[in-house]
């Protein structure tokens, strides 16, 4: 039975966190094992260090161990000073007190351990005929030193699953490249238009099937956080817990508007330090631009395309789904988590590869340090972010132009929106 609630209106103090936390706790068999938590890094909001401060708390004393594993996903590892922000105590040498934190070291081989494969039959089951290929299912080995898994993160609609959360903490958080790139490809085919906000759809049924693989049995704290509060907190299994947070995400978290915008301005918060993961602010924000309108990604401090992947995107450029199926020898050898980014931040549109002509239904442009000149290379539109007043976009709704600020996780749709205009 899933312990916890939530609401759309009211957010839970801490003594109901606590109360929820404790009965969590007293719940389940821990005593004495040895208890590993997936985490978050610090690109979701969430209130980490009042959750590690009731673990510490409420379970260390009970277990023989309780460590902490961020599930980086292909996020750049964070060092001891964002660590220690991120849990609100101070680290050292990836410790505080007698407690580890790891990052997920997804960029080293040893990391991982094969848990099997998904046959391409139960793929093309599971996908409705889109994809069918056997898909290998590896994740970071260090959960074999523990008795029992808990993940500990928040739930937002997301571009590649439909709702973040969940099961999603392995994989793509601490899973390998193969599953990875096999599930934002597979997203990124549906399109962020189709996927985001969706519920329960073919990326999150892989990711399910792909976690029932784990050997180590898994519990889940599954957060609804908004801007002004903690609006629900549920604890069950994986699946049980994120279902009910998505059902309040989809509540909280999806302004529904009467029509779309021809211009919005989407200020990303600092903690989002590169466009790969700023991006955010186009995904949430698509679905309701009105066709060939534009976004504009507001970032001053943000001066890279992608920490970890930039190289390829400087390669591959940012272009509309049909573009890479239409020419897929081409750029089949490139990952698909990279080649799936590239679609979501361009949006939905059209490739005549006879023509050679993408139309994008919307256009995208960086307000950011990113130089102009690297910007139209990889096919993304330049404003100077200087020039950018904020004051002069704001009230202006009934113009069609808005302004979000602190954008990134609340998606906007239009109430009318069915299909999507290009799939």
């Amino acid at each position: 039975m899933t312990i916890g609630r939530g609401s759309e209106t009211n957010h839970l103090s801490a003594d109901d966190v606590r109360q929820i936390v404790t009965q969590a706790f007293e719940s389940g068999n821990l005593d004495g094992k040895r208890v590993i938590v997936l985490i978050p890094d610090g690109t979701r909001t969430m209130p980490m260090p009042q959750m590690l401060a009731l673990f510490q708390e409420i379970l260390r004393p009970r277990v023989k161990a309780l460590d902490y594993l961020v599930a980086l996903g292909t996020h750049t590892p964070m060092n001891d000073q964002q660590l220690g922000k991120l849990v609100g105590s101070t680290v050292a040498n990836g410790k505080f007190g007698e407690t580890n934190i790891f990052n997920h070291l997804w960029s080293n081989p040893d990391t991982f351990t094969n848990l099997g494969t998904i046959p391409a039959s139960e793929i093309a089951e599971i996908t409705d005929g889109k994809m069918s290929q056997d898909v290998p299912v590896a994740l970071n080995k260090l959960i074999l030193n523990y008795d029992h898994i808990i993940i500990c993160g928040p739930v937002f609609p997301h571009e590649v699953v439909g709702f973040s959360g969940g099961n999603k903490y392995f994989f793509p958080g601490i899973g390998g490249a193969e599953i990875i790139n096999f599930t934002h490809w597979l997203g990124a085919v549906i399109t962020n238009y189709e996927v985001i906000g969706a519920g329960y759809t073919p990326v999150r049924a892989v990711i399910d099937r792909a976690a029932s693989l784990v050997p180590v049995p898994t519990t889940c704290f599954a957060l609804v956080v908004t801007h002004d509060g903690l609006a629900g907190l549920y604890y069950d299994t994986a699946t049980e817990a994120w279902k009910a947070a998505s059902a309040l995400s989809a509540k909280v978290h999806i302004k529904w508007v009467d029509k779309p915008f021809r211009r919005v301005l989407s200020v990303m918060p600092p903690m989002y330090d590169d466009l790969w993961t700023a991006a955010k602010g186009m995904y949430k924000m698509e679905p309701a631009i009105a066709d060939g309108g534009e976004v504009v990604v507001y970032s001053p401090h943000i001066d890279e395309v992608s920490y970890t992947h930039g190289k390829i995107i400087d390669q591959i450029g940012y272009h509309v789904r049909d573009y890479f199926l239409k020419q897929w020898e081409k750029f089949k050898h490139f990952p698909g988590g990279v080649v799936a980014h590239s679609t979501h931040v361009k949006g939905v549109g059209t490739y005549d590869v006879d023509t050679r002509v993408e139309e994008p239904r919307i256009q995208v442009a960086l307000a950011t340090n990113i130089p102009e000149e690297r910007c139209r290379r990889i096919n993304l539109d330049y404003v100077d972010p200087a020039t950018i007043d904020i004051d002069s976009w704001l009230n202006r709704e009934d113009e069609g132009v808005l302004v979000v600020p602190r954008a990134g996780e609340t998606l906007y749709r239009v109430k009318s929106n069915g299909a999507s205009p290009a799939t």
